[in-house]
């Protein structure tokens, strides 16, 4: 039966993804920026997707103590020709990905599920499967079934 849907990144795409996650976090630590978006900003590179061809690359962002994204991504997407340099001089691939920026929201939805598993119908539903006493049945220990 054919699988239907993305396929798994290979062990290239990864390596790829990984090392330009650090270069681009070591560029962006050091590096002062002009642009006023970036200027005094603290970012965190949490993963970097490559494409298949790895001529493109995602690099999802956060910023650090939250805020808003817009803006720092407009900013990225104006200093993206320099990180793109820097990339080039600083790791060895036959072309240096394209990159586009998005925003990582992966510790805001995993805040989103936390505070649903604090909720006290959760809370009373995990109780319930947690206290052995409520598998039994409504009419107690189970009795002998032949009679003895």
């Amino acid at each position: 039966m054919a699988r239907t849907g993305a396929r798994l990144p290979s062990q290239r795409q990864l390596r790829v993804g990984e090392t330009l996650r650090h270069t681009l976090a070591e560029i962006i630590e050091r590096e002062t920026f002009r642009d006023p978006d970036l200027f005094d900003v603290t970012l965190t590179v949490t993963q970097v997707d490559s494409s298949p061809d790895l001529k493109h690359a995602t690099v999802y962002v956060m910023r650090l103590g939250g805020g808003d994204m817009t803006t720092v991504l407009a900013g990225l997407g104006r200093v993206k020709s320099f990180l793109r340099r820097e990339l080039g001089k600083r790791i060895r691939l036959r072309h240096v990905p394209e990159l586009h920026f998005a925003s990582d929201t992966t510790f805001d939805e995993a805040q989103h599920i936390d505070t649903l598993l604090h909720r006290p119908e959760v809370a009373r539903d995990l109780e319930r499967t947690d206290d052995p006493s409520s598998s039994e049945d409504e009419t107690g220990p189970e009795a002998p079934v032949d009679g003895a």
